[in-house]
């Protein structure tokens, strides 16, 4: 836990104060509290966790679940207005901007999108249902994401086009 604890504070600029970081830290204990022994003592720290995840959920305006499984290096650049179902899976190095859900498609189908390595998700994007994002994605500001995106693109507008990124090499300077 305080490895990841530790990485999370360098994602975050090493600012103590990054409201990002408060989610981080709260979302790394909610997840080092299922390993607790014995019983009695993790009812406590799921208490504790409670009472600390909806105190950062009021501050920040973030709600990330313990439940939901995130790797390292996950910035949470913009607060507020972001929420991430339990369900979701996100790779290393991803990037999420205030404004943006991943969540389900139909609440009767309970599956949440899959985040490979090094996502950028833009400001107000929504990525919902049972689809799988590629490494190396950047998903643009305000898309809605609903179909698979494959490493090494870029997914943009309502409903989401997919493109494949151009490396640097390839793109022409004004």
């Amino acid at each position: 836990m305080f490895e990841n604890i530790r990485a999370d504070l360098r994602a975050h600029g090493g600012d103590w104060g990054a409201q990002g970081f408060w989610v981080m830290l709260v979302y790394r204990f909610g997840r080092w509290r299922y390993g607790v022994k014995p019983a009695p003592l993790r009812k406590l720290c799921s208490l504790v966790y409670k009472v600390l995840f909806k105190l950062v959920q009021i501050l920040t305006g973030v709600e990330l679940p313990c439940e939901a499984l995130v790797g390292r290096n996950f910035v949470i650049d913009h607060f507020g207005g972001i929420i991430v179902s339990g369900y979701a899976r996100f790779g290393d190095d991803c990037r999420i901007r205030n404004g943006v859900v991943v969540g389900l498609k139909q609440v009767d189908r309970p599956v949440a999108p899959v985040f490979g390595n090094n996502v950028d998700i833009g400001t107000g994007a929504k990525i919902l249902g049972d689809i799988r994002i590629g490494n190396n994605v950047v998903i643009g500001a305000n898309a809605v994401v609903l179909v698979d995106v494959p490493d090494n693109s870029i997914a943009v507008g309502v409903p989401a086009v997919v493109k494949p990124r151009r490396s640097p090499a390839t793109q022409v300077m004004p």
